[in-house]
């Protein structure tokens, strides 16, 4: 078995794959790394047997997003090539540093009840500034809005060494997640249904609840391009973050919360969000919105009796940040993480 095994998965990615692959695979420290293709339309297939040798590539049926294309390529890595203690998900748009893997690799063997770890993201565009993607750490506030250490909403701070700490945090980005092999099947893995987006989060909410801990590595860091396969500005992916988040969010609620008032709340304020498209001008994000809405009316069912499941088999009760960190934006104008969690 091996000790990590780097996984990235593919589709359509070929420029990708050409511009970042070989500092991988240059800065992998003898790990294995793996490509898992997503019956990708371009030639990524051939072109990676044909350039990379030593890459070990997993040709998958069909794309079935992040969510079902990395369980399905971590159980073959698993059955089928020996598996390994702990997995790296990295995207194929990341830039890595070097000895980016070893201070995480420490830490994981060090502390093991930490199940899952990130590295500082960094923008790949504007190098000194936090990315998107889960930037130093990520958090949920008690209506499910994500946060970061280094990006609160749109506001990315620049990089000066105040998040260079290792620690505990809510999530875990998927852009660059070490995880651990044997807790993340335990978990069976992402739930599928997600597709893409908040997957991760959703993950570790679950991990926690089993008395396990996520934490960031500020002695690791990597560039992210962001947008690799979903540009920001689709509707698509509009779609799949509300939508995401409310299968999440009634999911993993504690069960001693007022489950259908923050339901409501949380509908609302998604509806008045849709004001900032309107002012864009963004009609089909707006529409996104009510897809994302009345997909997961239809989901209730499902999503009721994964509820009760998790509540059987949850050990510990997990704290969300207790304050409306959409009040504290727009309304108290706090912009950085420092401000909103002071």
């Amino acid at each position: 078995m091996d000790t990590l095994a780097i996984v990235i998965l593919n589709y359509n990615g070929k420029p990708f794959l050409e511009k970042f692959l070989p500092d991988v695979v240059a800065n992998a420290d003898g790990h294995p790394v793996y490509v898992a293709d997503s019956a990708s339309r371009d030639d990524s297939v051939t072109f990676l047997r044909a350039t990379f040798p030593a890459v070990r590539v997993i040709e998958l049926p069909q794309n079935e997003g992040y969510a079902g294309g990395y369980n399905r390529a971590l159980d073959l890595i698993r059955t089928t090539y020996g598996g390994a203690t702990y997995y790296v998900l990295l995207n194929s748009d990341i830039e890595v540093t070097a000895n980016w893997i070893q201070p995480i690799l420490t830490l994981l063997e060090t502390n093991p009840n930490v199940v899952a770890c990130q590295p500082k993201i960094r923008s790949y565009q504007e190098r000194q500034l936090f990315e998107h993607a889960g930037a130093a750490g990520g958090f949920l506030d008690w209506l499910g809005y994500v946060f970061c250490r280094g990006r609160v909403f749109a506001t990315f701070e620049t990089d000066h060494g105040q998040y260079d700490d290792n620690r505990p945090v809510f999530w875990a980005t998927g852009a660059c997640l070490f995880v651990r092999a044997d807790v993340f099947h335990q978990l069976g893995g992402f739930d599928a249904d997600f597709f893409a987006h908040m997957e991760e989060i959703d993950w570790c909410w679950r991990a926690q609840r089993l008395g396990y801990e996520v934490w960031t590595c500020g002695q690791s860091t990597v560039y992210h391009v962001g947008g690799g396969t979903l540009h920001k500005s689709n509707p698509h992916k509009t779609y799949l973050n509300y939508r995401n988040s409310l299968f999440m969010l009634y999911k993993n609620w504690p069960a001693n919360v007022w489950l259908w008032p923050k339901v409501l709340l949380r509908l609302t304020l998604d509806g008045l969000s849709s004001i900032l498209f309107l002012k864009a001008g963004q009609w089909r994000d707006i529409v996104a919105i009510l897809r994302a809405h009345f997909a997961f009316y239809g989901r209730l069912p499902a999503l009721h009796r994964q509820r009760k499941a998790l509540q059987q088999t949850q050990r510990t009760e997990v704290i969300l940040y207790p304050r409306s960190l959409v009040w504290q934006y727009f309304g108290e104008g706090k912009k950085t993480f420092e401000e909103v969690i002071k």
